[in-house]
């Protein structure tokens, strides 16, 4: 809820979109940022490496990848909402 309908600074993100073959969690199209929730079975060895291969495709495009736990989005949103916009306005184009 917190990148959705311009909530978080106002920045317009996409859900569910794809890219480069999968379908990603969100997109902040403009600035080629996409990120990524993941649940504990991301953790387990073959879902790492396939997280992992995606992450390079993904940054072998242009995209700037980042990932969190949902974990770490239920107990600390906010600061995983403030590293996005760190990250945003980083890589303002």
């Amino acid at each position: 809820n917190a990148v959705r309908a311009h909530r978080l600074a106002g920045l317009s993100f996409r859900r569910q979109l794809p890219v480069a073959g999968y379908i990603v969690d969100f997109t902040f199209p403009s600035h080629k940022i996409i990120v990524e929730l993941d649940r504990f079975q991301h953790a387990e060895d073959a879902a790492a490496d396939y997280d992992r291969q995606r992450t390079e495709t993904l940054e072998q495009c242009g995209w700037r990848v980042l990932r969190f736990w949902n974990e770490d989005v239920v107990k600390d949103i906010d600061n995983v909402c403030l590293h996005i916009i760190r990250t945003v306005k980083e890589s303002q184009p």
